[in-house]
């Protein structure tokens, strides 16, 4: 104590000089980290630029031209879209309209009556049995005469499909179509039966709108392959070198059993119920 006493200055100079000496090495410990990491993203940013400078980043010429090589590929997708663009047939509206003769009330309604009518008519003819009195999704229009404005177009798009989807069901051979559901595009549809609308809209891409609609059937009729040879076919083949096949019901479906009459059951039929949904896809007019 004596001697900080005597050296007091001293003293008190060499604290703050170790104290300057604390803040120095610091204020040189937080710069280099600092400079560090800037200098770690200039690194970063150099590779960045090397690799795209790169040659393998150049166009290129010759073979290895990647801007030839773009169009190229460019022109291979216009010339698959046009090629695709003939297996997307436009499904006629019902009724038929153009800018100058528009649908209206009247002719929508006659032609809603008429397709409902020929679609019954359909199903009786191909034994699709069909909801009673069922209006193939259009029950909110059938009774009306004047219908929502501006909503007849997309009614008449829309009966076109659903006439066409029909159709394709009855030619498949179902023995049941429970419903068909659209997209709701009428205030109309409003009062009609939720059975009537699937819960989704069209969506519209740079290539076409597409339009959901839902399905609803009981089993396509099918048949096993070789079923109608088997049956009408009872003289089994000769078996291996001659023998005669070591099955004696060879000739019978498997798992079929005789009746008292001799009568097998060749397919025993088993309905299904089948949600299916279809997608209408309208491609957009070139610009």
């Amino acid at each position: 104590m004596a001697w900080i006493k005597r050296n007091l200055f001293f003293f008190i100079g060499g604290l703050v000089a170790l104290g300057l000496l604390g803040a120095a090495g610091y204020y040189n410990y937080t710069s280099w980290s600092r400079n560090a990491e800037k200098f770690d993203k200039l690194n970063e940013i150099y590779s960045t630029l090397k690799d795209l400078t790169s040659p393998d980043k150049w166009p290129g010429e010759g073979d290895t031209n990647k801007t030839v090589q773009a169009r190229d590929q460019d022109d291979q997708l216009k010339a698959w879209l046009t090629q695709a663009q003939g297996y997307f047939h436009p499904i006629a509206p019902i009724p038929a309209f153009t800018a100058t003769d528009p649908v209206t009330d009247r002719t929508f309604a006659a032609a809603l009556t008429h397709t409902v009518e020929t679609l019954q008519h359909e199903a009786t003819a191909a034994n699709v049995e069909l909801p009673p009195q069922y209006e193939f999704s259009f029950q909110a229009e059938s009774s009306l005469v004047q219908f929502s404005p501006g909503s007849l177009d997309a009614l008449a798009v829309q009966m076109g499909e659903v006439k066409t989807i029909a159709e394709i069901l009855y030619a498949a051979g179902i023995n049941n179509l429970d419903g068909i559901e659209r997209v709701h595009v009428s205030d109309n549809d409003n009062s009609g039966p939720p059975s009537d609308f699937v819960a989704k809209q069209a969506v519209t891409t740079k290539l076409a709108v597409i339009t959901p609609y839902v399905v609803l059937i009981k089993s396509i009729n099918v048949q096993p392959a070789g079923a109608d040879a088997m049956a009408n076919n009872n003289t089994p083949p000769p078996g291996r070198f001659g023998m005669p096949p070591a099955n004696p019901g060879y000739g019978q479906p498997a798992g079929s059993t005789p009746g008292k009459s001799g009568m097998v059951t060749v397919l025993k039929e088993q309905l299904l119920r089948v949600s299916m949904e279809v997608d209408i896809i309208k491609l957009l007019p070139k610009n």
